[in-house]
């Protein structure tokens, strides 16, 4: 296991740790986590009340991003 804390402007801008890039079998992968009002349209009005969020878990290739 491997633990990541050096958190900065650069890689982290909004301070929501809510992407990242990893490597399997070398290939970079991408993951991010979007916060939704519940009907999927627009940006959650508080994404940490779960009676107004939807998250949505995405999951690519980083070189299609």
């Amino acid at each position: 296991m491997t633990s990541f804390n050096s958190f900065n402007a650069d890689n982290n801008p909004h301070g929501e740790h809510d992407c990242a890039i990893l490597t399997v079998a070398g290939i970079e992968v991408l993951w991010k986590v979007d916060c939704y009002d519940r009907s999927r349209r627009f940006q959650s009005p508080d994404p940490t009340d779960p009676k107004v969020t939807v998250r949505v878990l995405t999951i690519m290739r980083a070189d299609e991003y």
